[in-house]
């Protein structure tokens, strides 16, 4: 017989909170565990030891928690836990913990689009107001966005991430763009099918589909949903509205025009990426990974120099000529567990963690743009990424995906009816307003 392991300790109690996230949870399918380890370790000499729950990346937050842990050594020491590979699953892993009232979880890496969730649920400690007056000075638009939810800073911006336009320069001036001047989908369409180039988009059913429908929609001054924050039952769905059939015209105009190139249905950021590298590249709208990925391949002689000095960029496509594009963001955001044995001593950590010297650092080494301005008036940032300025600007205008707890129903929603090759102005915007509203009000699953 296998020794008898010891009883558990005794779960915390939860706030009413918590049940809201149990509900989120359970719409999603997300299995809740029992309760987590406690938290409260310390080192040899009495030094607090906290957890941060990282996404994984190049080994960049390790380092930053090595250099804060250096930095602050007789306050505290940060120990990495290194989250599943997905958002998903990340989110998963931390909902299980949180639910079970972990307090183990000092600090986490979070996904901006599961923020209003885990807000709703009471999973935040809260942030002191000297704590927020601090992390907020000089935080990009986008990214204060999209670290707040119900009108309060809810976690620290730590890192931020924004859509560009990507272009070969010799297309754009074979087809007589300047690109100095804000362009509009329809002229890239245009352009696109005069140089018999391509215009690389993300179509495959995935989270990419609800980045591109929710920008589409919201840079023509629309919205996905006009109450976010409301209980499911009482959500507005707005997909049905001029800005979502325009979406879905831009969406059947690429498709039809067949520049999207042969995996249209299927493409993904990295299947974008090949299509603007081949010679048939033109424009794309992509992350700025592209950039290092197109160097790493010239340095493998897997793609010729001349092709990434052909690169050009600026901010995304406009729908409205006259109205500046809401640019797709993303990022991780910090936020402290409100479980926490010590919570103000976690935000002295976030604090460290996202401090414009460690944002700096991280986009050098990582490739992960910073979400304070600040970091980006290091010039030696322009020799490694010289469309930091785009980006910086690019993230003044982004506009976060919908910020409401229930946002997997929605983004599942999305891409489950929109396809850019079945796209149809008149009924894919309806189709998607019923499905996600069904869903909502506990009339149809997903």
């Amino acid at each position: 017989m296998h020794p008898r392991a010891p009883a558990p300790p005794p779960c915390r109690r939860r706030s009413s909170r918590v049940a809201a996230a149990s509900l989120a949870a359970l719409l999603s399918g997300t299995l809740l565990a029992s309760c987590g380890s406690e938290g409260g370790e310390t080192t040899e000499a009495g030094v607090p030891v906290l957890n941060w729950y990282i996404n994984p990346d190049s080994g960049g937050q390790q380092e930053i928690a090595r250099r804060c842990s250096e930095e602050n050594a007789d306050r505290y020491v940060l120990d990495v836990q290194i989250l599943p590979s997905t958002p998903q699953g990340q989110r998963e892993q931390l909902v299980r913990r949180l639910v079970a009232g972990d307090s183990a979880v000092d600090l986490m890496s979070l996904d901006p689009p599961f923020i209003p969730e885990f807000s709703e649920a009471g999973f935040f400690a809260p942030i002191p107001p000297e704590v927020e007056e601090a992390v907020t000075e000089g935080v990009l638009d986008g990214a204060l966005q999209g670290a707040t939810y119900g009108g309060e800073l809810v976690t620290v911006p730590f890192w931020a991430n924004t859509q560009l336009l990507w272009y070969r320069k010799s297309v754009a001036e074979e087809a007589g763009l300047d690109m100095s001047r804000p362009v509009t989908w329809d002229q890239l369409i245009d352009a696109a099918e005069q140089t018999g180039t391509t215009l690389a988009v993300q179509g495959r059913a995935a989270e990419s589909m609800t980045v591109w429908v929710n920008a589409l929609v919201v840079s023509q001054g629309g919205e996905v949903l006009a109450n976010p924050e409301a209980p499911a039952s009482e959500i507005d769905v707005e997909l049905a509205s001029p800005e979502g059939r325009e979406a879905a015209a831009i969406m059947q105009r690429i498709a039809d025009a067949g520049i999207g190139g042969p995996q249209l249905s299927t493409a993904d950021e990295d299947a974008s990426a090949a299509l603007f590298e081949s010679d048939a590249g033109g424009f794309m709208v992509n992350w700025p990974y592209v950039w290092a990925r197109g160097q790493t391949l010239v340095e493998g002689g897997g793609l010729d120099q001349s092709v990434v000095d052909d690169y050009g960029w600026t901010l995304y496509p406009r729908v409205d000529p006259d109205l500046e594009p809401a640019t797709p963001y993303g990022g991780v955001n910090l936020g402290v567990g409100a479980f926490a044995d010590d919570p103000d001593l976690a935000y002295e950590a976030a604090q460290c963690i996202a401090s414009v010297e460690n944002q700096t650092y991280y986009f050098l080494t990582n490739g992960n743009p910073p979400s304070n301005a600040a970091a980006f008036d290091d010039e030696s940032l322009l020799e490694d990424y010289p469309m930091a300025p785009t980006i910086q600007e690019s993230t003044q205008l982004a506009a976060p995906r919908p910020q409401t707890p229930f946002y997997d129903v929605v983004s599942t929603g999305i891409q489950r009816t929109w396809r850019p090759q079945s796209a149809d102005p008149e009924t894919t915007p309806e189709t998607s307003t019923e499905l996600i509203t069904e869903v909502l009000r506990g009339e149809a699953l997903l």
